[in-house]
């Protein structure tokens, strides 16, 4: 295996999950986002992982630091590229910043580097082409909490070289992954196939008033035993990736209600609701309420 070198692009919450569980499983990593602001909050994210490694996979303290010793940040594109042998991609979901993106770093960054996009909607054919290698590109999209949630979903596009792609099944091993490798292009991959019709049910309920996002949450819980509703889940993916989606949705024009939930996903930005990143979305965290052991009992009126 030739990868050693690791580029992040993008330390929103999973950006930063991504490359402290590469730097973890021993890999060299450079963060990179656009200022020094995004840098500073990157740094912080990542140091703020140690209680999940300790409390989730009993990484020791020394664990933790020597992965943090093998991290380096920047926000010079062309600094952070120079010396890369795989570039993952976790910016912004939107295709007017990715694509001046791939074609900045297409031509900043070595011949023989492998690009990944962590993108949850896109498909490799869309962005292949602005990275001027092709053959060098596809996709590897990583679930929330990566380092227990621990799947790797690895799609390429026709022009995908198969040892490329393999390569990057071995890296995804490498990194405490388990490779999930789709035979061909699917929007949505398999997990979001499914977990996006759950997500815009409960949201499509809400935005109706049929419910409270508390109300609907219980409701999946009790019903299925799941750990997590909708709106809990849509905290752990983040308000801001929520509304990128949806805001791109109601610029289509196919869904009437996608722009009154942008708007109200909107009001929650705007407010600092960022979900699980900022501590508040649709819960409040640490401690949110969907944890609390009485949140599924039931409340007897007098």
């Amino acid at each position: 295996m030739t990868i050693k070198n690791v580029t992040v692009a993008g330390s929103g919450v999973l950006g930063s999950q991504i490359a402290f569980q590469t730097a973890f499983k021993g890999f060299n990593v450079t963060v990179y986002d656009i200022n020094e602001d995004a840098i500073n909050a990157a740094k912080e994210r990542i140091k703020g992982l140690r209680h999940s490694y300790r409390h989730d996979i009993a990484a020791t303290d020394a664990d933790f630091e020597a992965g943090l010793s093998r991290i380096t940040y920047t926000w010079d594109l062309a600094d952070a590229v120079k010396n890369a042998d795989l570039v993952i991609e976790a910016i912004p979901e939107r295709l007017d910043i990715k694509k001046p993106f791939y074609n900045k770093i297409g031509e900043m960054a070595p011949k023989e580097a492998i690009f990944t996009s962590n993108s949850s909607t896109l498909v490799p054919s869309a962005l292949m082409e602005d990275t001027g290698r092709p053959s060098q590109f596809l996709n590897m999209h990583f679930a929330n909490q990566v380092w227990l949630n621990n799947t790797a979903e690895i799609m390429g596009s026709p022009k995908t070289d198969p040892k490329i792609y393999d390569e990057i099944v071995e890296f995804a091993r490498n990194i405490g992954m388990i490779p999930i490798e789709l035979k061909k292009e699917q929007p949505g991959y398999i997990l979001n196939s499914l977990l996006i019709p759950l997500l815009s049910a409960g949201e499509e309920l809400w935005v109706k008033g049929v419910a409270d996002p508390e109300m609907i949450d219980k409701t999946w819980m009790a019903a299925t035993g799941a750990p997590m509703g909708p709106f809990a889940i849509l905290d752990v993916v983040g308000i801001r990736t929520a509304y990128n989606i949806t805001a791109t949705q109601a610029k289509s024009g196919e869904d009437p209600n996608a722009q009154v939930l942008a708007d109200k996903l909107k009001e929650l930005l705007d407010a600092g609701k960022l979900g699980m990143e900022s501590g508040e979305g649709f819960y409040h965290y640490p401690n949110p309420a969907y944890k609390d052991p009485d949140f599924l009992k039931l409340e007897l009126s007098n």
